[in-house]
């Protein structure tokens, strides 16, 4: 597969782009809570935008059409419980609007460290970090793979790929924070729906001769739903992190009122919702058009889309396409790697040292955004499958934060030590299952989850009475 130098081009400019909205961005950075939450300035539409973008992400397209490439509807039964738990989620994003406002709140671990204690909250910021540097690797996987495609026309190889899928999340994340973000994020939302989820679906319909052909010549394995132990791992990984995806709360933070919050979180995931059937109708079309052979060609599944494209567009359209899919893998990295760096210097930097000014925390901020992208190298360097990085990220933190978030902001019997306990035990046992090779087939998310919610109810039913919660504490003084 070839591509043209007008395609190219369009790549470079589109990358170009990026950069130069997160340098234009960095003149609205004032203070942390600019650079953290935007001054808590987004309306719905822009959340709708930034919340669809990054749910969607490089794993989310081109690891999922993937799975439907070689698995098929395996992509749909672990998307549709991503939805709902998103749809859920939307439900009490007012929530915590509302207590970010009242408590100057810009992170998860915020609501832990008011809830309680700082114990409690420094561990689930190891926990954050470790899950968003994973996902950010994943992306830079996806990054790296349509770059080695281009290889042949440039002679760009895969790791120089990641580095420069690196380079560019450095620039605009670092120097612009969650304003550079979020707008980068609205432009590649745009990107994305018109010339990959319009175009390459309607391309791939006219090249297989209609929806007729397409349904005739269906491998009927890729269409029969199932179920096995793995897939249901990866059904509460979805399920649980929902509750718990730092980067959704930090948007919820960002939203400029509760009304804002709920309405931009249901629009997003609304948009998503469409898009999972897209997804796997082009990874199971890309099976017809480009036959079995795509992993042993590429090296990864992952190549399907990108594949798909430069298989059946026109020069013009397929660079076009191409910074599409770029625009969904850039537009996941950067919101993990802002959590991420946020999770590292204000969360456990800035509680580890208290006196840290507001100038060295944005200093800090600006050059971990620099030092954790080559952490997420590294990582995908060492897996080169963007799907797997995600699910062996997320299945971690899922079983040790998902429960104890939900439990942070509804359940005012949670205690500082049932909470700790829920984490540990979680974690515990998910990396104890996993080490085992997860006996029975049986993801150890499950495990895992269930392992956090039976020590968080025991262990604060049991100390609830004598030591409350730091954060009902604060509620009755106040």
């Amino acid at each position: 597969m070839e591509i043209s130098v007008w395609d190219l081009i369009i790549i470079g400019v589109y990358l170009i782009v990026m950069v130069l909205v997160g340098v234009y961005s960095v003149k609205r950075i004032r203070n942390t809570g600019d650079y953290y939450v935007a001054g808590r300035s987004f309306g719905p539409l822009v959340l709708m935008a930034t919340v669809c973008a990054t749910i969607i992400g490089g794993s989310g397209l081109m690891g999922r059409a993937g799975v439907a490439y070689s698995d098929g509807f395996k992509a749909i039964l672990t998307a549709l419980p991503y939805l709902l738990g998103m749809f859920i989620f939307s439900g009490f994003a007012g929530k915590i609007s509302d207590l970010g406002m009242k408590y100057n709140l810009t992170s998860i671990p915020d609501l832990f460290d008011r809830r309680f204690g700082k114990a409690a909250k420094l561990i689930l910021s190891v926990l954050i970090a470790f899950a968003m540097i994973g996902t950010v690797a994943s992306q830079v996987t996806a990054t790296a793979t349509i770059i080695k495609m281009l290889g042949g026309a440039v002679g760009i190889s895969y790791e120089a790929g990641a580095l420069i899928a690196c380079i560019v999340f450095m620039v605009y994340t670092a120097t612009s924070g969650l304003f550079g973000v979020v707008y980068t994020d609205v432009l590649q939302f745009y990107m994305l729906l018109i010339f990959v989820y319009i175009l390459i679906p309607a391309a791939a319909l006219l090249y297989v001769g209609g929806f007729g052909n397409f349904v005739q010549n269906l491998d009927p394995a890729l269409a029969t739903p199932y179920v096995d132990g793995s897939i249901l791992g990866d059904i509460v990984t979805y399920l649980v992190f929902t509750m718990a995806g730092a980067e959704m709360w930090q948007r919820a933070f960002a939203a400029k009122d509760r009304k804002a919050a709920k309405k931009g979180m249901f629009l997003g995931t609304a948009v998503y919702g469409v898009t999972i059937v897209l997804v796997y109708f082009m990874g199971v079309v890309g099976r017809q058009i480009l036959g079995d052979d795509v992993l042993a060609q590429f090296g990864s599944t992952d190549a399907v889309v990108p594949a798909l494209a430069i298989k059946i567009l026109p020069m013009g359209l397929t660079g076009l396409a191409l910074a599409g899919v770029l625009s969904v893998i850039m537009s996941t990295a950067d919101s993990y790697l802002l959590v991420s760096v946020q999770t590292c210097v204000h969360d456990i930097g800035k509680t580890v040292s208290p006196k840290m000014t507001e100038k060295t925390e944005i200093l800090l901020s600006r050059i971990f955004a620099i030092i954790l992208p080559l952490t997420a190298l590294v990582i995908a360097l060492y897996i080169q499958n963007a799907y797997n990085i995600l699910m062996f990220a997320w299945s971690f933190y899922a079983a040790a934060a998902g429960i104890p978030a939900f439990a942070a902001l509804f359940w005012k019997k949670a205690t500082n030590a049932g909470i700790i306990a829920a984490m540990v035990s979680g974690f515990a046992v998910c990396v104890g299952w996993k080490l085992a090779g997860e006996p029975l087939g049986l993801g150890s998310a499950v495990p895992g989850t269930l392992a956090c919610g039976i020590a968080l109810v025991a262990v604060s039913l049991a100390t609830c009475r004598k030591h409350p919660s730091v954060f009902l504490k604060a509620e009755k003084q106040s």
